[in-house]
């Protein structure tokens, strides 16, 4: 399955080096789903709308790659193998890249072409909004600069002010002690909920979380069975397959935000459970931190 890559994420895959690289780390998750794609728990399309995620989001940055003449039907065993072995730890996130550069060389991956320059992107519409505007001309200015690490110094905290903006003004808001929760629902990007052609439910969530306090707060789920955060039907909870709090809780600072995701589906232990999804139950999202807690209603189709 061929998956388009925005112009977006088609900048972010031009590197200054050979080698994989970070902007905030690879969440635990998507190491999660190369393991479930190795073993055949998920779909081919899964495992590579992760690896798009990654690439989107720049928490991973791919060298060059030229599309050349030769084309695959699907992906081949040793790039699967990769992702098995990429998963248990067996192999670097460098050597894993290899696999990935193969997926957009061979078509797999589709990178859009993109001949517009960083300059001409000031010609597209402004939003409506003066603040957003004035947000994204700041980010705009940003690709003025050349050296690489300075570039992406200056975008980041202006990309973290656009999404929180973009979230107080249209996401749905749970205030909960001193964090505020901004969610968009089933369906927003981050948000989706799935059967795999194995019968196995897939529901990742994505939610921002906003320190709105004077003091630090810390956010916490350590492990499956030790989690602030689960899936509730009414009788039975379900604990993640995944997520990408760091060493089991997320800081913020005061005034700070940060996007959060927990995806629920196979037990991969610690305490964990099944995802299972019944279409005559109500499902909730669950918060419970010792600050305060909620049940999100989450509609599932």
């Amino acid at each position: 399955m061929k998956i388009a890559i925005t112009a977006i994420a088609a900048i972010l895959l031009v590197a200054s080096t050979a080698s994989l690289t970070y902007a905030e780390g690879v969440p635990a998750w998507v190491k999660n789903n190369a393991g479930w794609w190795a073993d055949g728990t998920i779909a081919e399309s899964e495992f590579i709308s992760a690896i798009e995620f990654l690439i989107k989001d720049g928490i991973i940055v791919v060298p060059p790659t030229t599309v050349s003449s030769e084309s695959a039907e699907g992906v081949p065993a040793w790039v699967k193998n990769s992702a098995g072995w990429w998963a248990d730890g067996t192999i670097s996130d460098g050597e894993f890249v290899n696999g990935i550069q193969h997926l957009i060389k061979t078509g797999l991956i589709s990178v859009s072409s993109n001949t517009e320059t960083p300059q001409m992107a000031s010609e597209k519409p402004k939003s409506d909004d003066s603040k957003l505007a004035a947000l994204e001309s700041e980010l705009e200015k940003c690709s003025e600069i050349k050296v690489g690490y300075k570039r992406i110094d200056c975008q980041k905290p202006l990309k973290k002010a656009i999404t929180l903006y973009e979230h107080q003004t249209n996401a749905e808001k749970f205030e909960i002690g001193p964090i505020t929760y901004y969610w968009y629902g089933i369906g927003s990007e981050g948000n989706e909920f799935e059967i795999t052609p194995t019968g196995q439910p897939i529901l990742s969530i994505r939610m921002l979380a906003e320190n709105t306090s004077s003091e630090i707060t810390a956010m916490h789920c350590t492990s499956p069975s030790i989690c602030s955060y689960d899936v509730w039907d009414g009788t039975k909870a379900f604990k993640y397959s995944g997520m990408d709090f760091t060493s089991g809780e997320i800081v913020l600072n005061p005034g700070d935000s940060r996007e959060f995701n927990i995806l629920f589906g196979p037990n991969i232990g610690y305490g964990g459970t099944e995802f299972e999804y019944d279409p005559s139950k109500t499902y909730y999202f669950r918060i419970n931190e010792n600050f305060g807690s909620v049940d999100i209603p989450l509609e599932l189709k």
